[in-house]
Order: structure tokens, then sequence, then C-alpha cells
């Protein structure tokens, strides 16, 4: 990217209001997603909020302040999770999110000693932007299943039309708004899509009288809470998903290499991006949260205010630990209606996807190539569908298989294809 075009770049901080601001459309960003997790797995949601805003802090520090990341929890592993928790509790999920953690380490300590010069051959254009536009594309039956569908799975046309208003003013705002406030379209647009969202009788606030203001989170610490005993299940179901995850963080920081305008695999180097990612987990496990990972929702945002500020997103984890303990704050957060989230998910997922398709365009891959086409082909069907693999109890997404193949793909294909050796010829 033109860093002219950039708003804020990584290191600039910005005005104290502007700030305040800027972090707080991050954190309402994250926050849905952030506490569905540990709501679908029984988990407390206020313990999954401030282990991401704690995991944010220790991976911005183990980075060096150069990427501008967010840390939520991790949709990747709610299958063993569930499993766990009905075996044997929270305990079990512990162990296998700090396993999920060291699994990051271990491979960030390879990474430190042979290097990751093999990244730009193993991961050219023609891979990087179809995984990019995967990464977005693949979420937007979500985004499309809140938008339409209620609570029991029905549809129903006032979700409909909440999420296009909250779209369409959002994207309004983006448009035309100036000065700091079109630098906070999203936060504009969950709130426009909040009132909304109130007038069709949308939003329950029993919860919210309900809360107290200060409500401390049920955190679930080893030898305080519960006493620790290895359960090798948890940590045979749960650490080898951290492969497949690995390779969405792969996916992400491509993206933001692309926003950027920089290399985040030579600096600060791929070793500390799965350090700080691995460190996050393992911080989530020890107080009683789900594994986290880099959220795409924050990489949207990045993408759309040009705002790639990392106070921003360190404000956006302070603010995360605080709301964890403020119980009024964090249910009325939680209130948002789904239909508001998948309006603003249209826009953030359609942009990282539109991202991969920039990288295609500005790197001029050759699409009358058969050789790129096949391999473009493969990685978009198989991600945006997730044709994931099932192995036993283990799940690689369509997005890791995607990735996996098309890296195979690149690997062994010639240059040209026979036909058009011929027609050269």
């Amino acid at each position: 990217m033109d860093k002219k075009q950039v708003v804020l770049d990584i290191q600039d901080r910005p005005k104290l209001g502007q700030w305040f601001g800027l972090s707080i459309q991050h954190m309402f960003s994250m926050f849905g997603s952030t506490v569905l997790v540990p709501i679908l797995v029984g988990l407390n949601p206020g313990i999954a909020l401030f282990s991401s805003g704690i995991g944010t802090l220790m991976y911005i520090l183990i980075t060096k302040g150069k990427i501008p990341a967010y840390m939520g929890s991790s949709f990747s592993f709610i299958v063993p999770m569930l499993a766990l928790m009905k075996a044997a509790g929270y305990p079990a999920i512990a162990q296998g999110t700090v396993a999920v953690g060291l699994v990051y380490l271990i491979v960030a300590i390879i990474v430190n000693f042979f290097g990751s010069d093999w990244i730009d051959k193993v991961l050219p254009p023609i891979i990087v932007g179809p995984i990019v536009m995967v990464i977005g594309l693949s979420l937007a039956s979500t985004a499309a299943k809140d938008a339409t569908l209620n609570a029991a799975g029905k549809y129903d046309i006032k979700l409909f039309i909440v999420a296009m208003i909250t779209l369409l003013v959002t994207i309004g705002f983006n448009m035309y708004l100036k000065g700091f406030l079109g630098l906070i379209p999203i936060l504009l647009g969950i709130v426009f899509g909040y009132i909304v969202a109130v007038i069709f009788g949308l939003v329950d606030f029993t919860p919210v009288m309900k809360a107290n203001w200060f409500q401390l989170p049920n955190f679930q610490i080893p030898f305080v809470s519960y006493k620790p005993e290895f359960y090798w299940g948890a940590i045979l179901s749960m650490a080898p998903i951290a492969f497949v995850t690995m390779t969405e963080h792969l996916g992400h920081i491509m993206v933001l290499n692309q926003l950027t305008g920089r290399n985040f695999f030579r600096d600060p180097g791929l070793n500390k991006t799965l350090a700080g990612d691995g460190t996050a987990s393992i911080i989530a496990g020890f107080v009683g949260g789900p594994p986290v990972t880099s959220y795409g929702e924050n990489i949207g945002v990045l993408a759309i205010t040009k705002v790639h500020s990392i106070y921003v997103l360190g404000g956006a984890a302070f603010f995360a630990i605080v709301f964890s303990f403020v119980g009024k704050l964090s249910a009325l957060i939680e209130s948002i209606p789904s239909p508001v989230i998948g309006g603003i998910s249209f826009l953030l997922f359609g942009v990282i996807a539109s991202s991969g398709l920039r990288v295609l365009i500005d790197k001029k891959v050759d699409f009358d190539k058969k050789r790129n086409l096949m391999i473009g082909s493969t990685i978009l069907v198989i991600g945006i569908g997730n044709a994931y693999l099932q192995l036993g109890q283990y799940q690689f997404s369509g997005l890791a298989v995607a990735a996996v193949l098309g890296i195979i793909l690149n690997l062994v294909l010639p240059e040209d294809a026979a036909s058009e050796k011929q027609n050269i010829g």
C-alpha cells in the first residue's frame, strides 16, 4: 500500500480523543465473535474478553510493536472443547489450550533456527491472493446467517432489513464523513444499527438491567480454582488443530503485509508472530479462556479506516480488559443483535477478500497461464466451499485444505502446460 494513503501508520500515536474512539471501534468489531465462542462452549465470556485483551498486549510486546493485530477467541477448537467440557470440564480445556500455545512456540523455535526465506517460494502471489480471498469469502455465510436467521434458525425479514440498513449506513459513513468521524465509520455503523434494532424490537435489555456494575470474571486458575491433572485426550484432540490455525495465522499476516506495505515474515519475523500467538493462548489457558488467534474482523477495520496504529490496537485490548470487569457494559455490548453484526461483517469480510484480489492485480498474475488458473481455481472453490478434511476427531477446515493443496500444486506443476508449449512451438 502507498503509505501516503495511510491515515495513521503503525508507530503513529493518535490524539487522545481519537485514540478512544478508534480503540472502542476495534473492540466492538471483535466483541461478538470473542464472546460467542465461550457462550457456545459453556465458558465464561468475561474471561474470554479478559484473555483476548491480555493476549493482544503480549502479542504486541513479543512482536516488538510492529504488527497491528488483535487476538480473539478461535472458532477452530469449538468441537473438541464441547466434547471436553462434557467429559471433564474446564481443566481439560485449559490443558488443551496451553498445549496449543506450546505447539506454536515449538514451531516458532524451529523457524528461528531455520529461518523463513522459504516463505517467498512456498507462498508466491498466486497462492497468497486466493488464500486471502478465501479468508474473507469463507466467512460470507456466517455474515449472511447473522443477517437473516433468528435464534430458532428461521428466516426473519426484520433481521435482513436491520442488516441492510447497518451495511448501507456504514458505507455512507465511510464515503462521506470527514475528519475524526471519517475514521470511525464501523463504530458509528454499529451504533446506528443498534438504534434501528431497538426500534425493530430486536434488543433485549433484561441482561443489562440484571448485570452488576462491577463483576469479577470467574477465573479458572490452576492450583487456585482446581487441582490440575494430565488430560492426554485434551492434548491429543486440541494440539494438532494448532497446525490448522497456523495456516490462518499465515493468511492473516499476508493480508497485513498487503495492507501496510511491509513484510512481517522478515521483520519482526515469523518466529515472533508465532511466539506471540502461542503465548496469548497459553495465557488464556491459565486464566480460563479458550485458545485465541488473530481476528479478520479487526483486519477489516484496518483496511477500511487506513488506521494501522499499534496504539489503537493496544487501546482496544485495554478496553477489553476493563470491560471484562464492568458487568453492565459487557452485557450492553453482548446485547448487540446478530443482524447488526451481520451487516457490518458483510463489509469487513468483503474488504479482506478484495485485498486478496488486489494482490493478484498488483503482482500482475497472468490467468491466461493454465498453471495459475489451475492453482487459483482450486484454492478458491475448496476454500470458499469449505471442503474440509475429517480424520477421526480432527477436522481440517477448507481453508487449510485449500492452502496445502495450493502450495503442493505450486511446487509440482510446470511453468507451462504441454498445450502451451505446443502453441509456443
